[in-house]
C-alpha cells in the first residue's frame, strides 16, 4: 500500500528554494514507471515522456508540459504524473532547464534562467519585491522560445493539436509558462501557475486581456518565503481583471507543492477534458 507522498523544499544554500519531492512507494514501484517513460531531446532539451495509451505518451490524448523551478534536477516533477492521471488519455512531458548549476553546487539542479538568489532575498525582506516584478530577467526571452519551439515539436510529434495542450510548471517554471502563454497565440486549453509571481510586470500586464478567458490554475502557500503570498494574490487578480478564468488554491505551507494541490490539480485537467476518473 503506498503511503502518500511528502512534498518538501530543499536546497544547500537556500532551503525554500526547490521543489524535492519525496515519495515513499517501494524502489520497484518507482522503476517500473520510470522504465516505461519516454527520452527525447527536442528543442535542445532533454524531455521525459509518460502517461498515454502506452506510458510513453502514446495516443491522442491532451499534452500537460510542466516545467519545473529554479534549482531543482530535470525530473523533478515527474513524480507528480501518478497523482495527476485521471485517464489513460492524458501524456504528460516534462522538459529539463537548460543551464546547469554545477557551478554552484548544487548538483544536478538546473535553471531556465540565472539568478541572484541574494538580491532575490534581500528584496524579500526588504519589501522591495515591486521593483524586482517590473524587470525582464535576462535569459527570459531564450528560455521562451525554447519552450515555444518545444511545444511545436511535441505537438507534432504526439500527434496533438495545441488546443489539447495545458502548459504550466513550479516557481520559475511557472512564470516561464506565463511568459510563453503571453508572447504566443498557441490556442492552450489551459495555464497551471504553481507558486509563481509577477515578473515583466508591463510586458505581462499589456498582453494578458488577449488570453481573456482562458482557464488557469494557479495555487500559492500562505507561507511561502521566497515568493511571497500578497504577490501571487496581486497576479490573481491581474488574471481575473484581465478576463482569464481562474481557479484559485492557497495552502497551509511554503513554497512548495502539496497533496491537496495535486488532487484539485487533477480535477481541474479532467474538467478541462470531460476526463473520467480511473484508467
Amino acid at each position: 500500500m503506498l503511503a502518500l507522498p511528502k512534498w518538501d523544499i530543499s536546497s544547500k544554500f537556500y532551503p525554500s528554494l526547490l521543489c524535492r519531492i519525496f515519495l515513499t512507494e517501494s524502489f520497484f514501484f518507482r522503476t517500473k514507471f520510470y522504465m516505461r517513460m519516454r527520452q527525447e531531446h527536442w528543442a535542445n532539451l532533454n524531455v521525459c515522456i509518460t502517461g498515454g495509451v502506452d506510458g510513453q505518451g502514446g495516443g491522442q490524448g491532451p499534452l500537460v508540459v510542466l516545467l519545473h523551478g529554479y534549482g531543482a534536477s530535470g525530473n523533478d516533477l515527474v513524480h507528480v504524473w501518478p497523482y495527476l492521471k485521471s485517464s489513460d488519455k492524458v501524456r504528460f512531458v516534462f522538459p529539463e532547464a537548460p543551464l546547469s548549476l554545477n557551478m554552484t553546487g548544487l548538483g544536478d539542479a538546473r535553471a531556465w534562467w540565472m539568478l541572484d538568489l541574494d538580491r532575490i532575498m534581500r528584496a524579500r525582506e526588504l519589501g522591495q519585491w515591486e521593483a524586482i516584478s517590473k524587470e525582464i530577467p535576462e535569459g527570459l526571452g531564450s528560455a521562451r522560445q525554447q519552450v515555444l519551439d518545444l511545444l511545436s515539436i511535441a505537438t507534432e510529434r504526439l500527434a496533438a493539436t495545441p488546443d489539447l495542450v495545458v502548459l504550466g510548471g513550479f516557481s520559475q517554471g511557472a512564470m516561464l509558462s506565463i511568459d510563453v502563454a503571453l508572447h504566443s497565440e498557441i490556442p492552450l486549453a489551459g495555464l497551471i501557475v504553481l507558486s509563481g509571481t509577477l515578473i515583466a510586470r508591463e510586458e505581462w500586464l499589456a498582453r494578458l486581456p488577449n488570453r481573456r478567458g482562458l482557464p488557469v490554475f494557479q495555487s500559492h502557500g500562505l507561507g511561502d518565503p521566497i515568493l511571497a503570498f500578497s504577490a501571487a494574490r496581486e497576479l490573481l487578480a491581474h488574471f481575473q481583471s484581465a478576463g482569464l478564468s481562474v481557479q484559485w488554491v492557497e495552502c497551509q505551507g511554503g513554497h512548495e507543492i502539496s497533496f491537496q494541490v495535486l488532487e484539485d490539480l487533477k480535477m481541474f485537467v479532467q474538467s478541462l477534458f470531460s476526463l473520467k476518473s480511473g484508467p
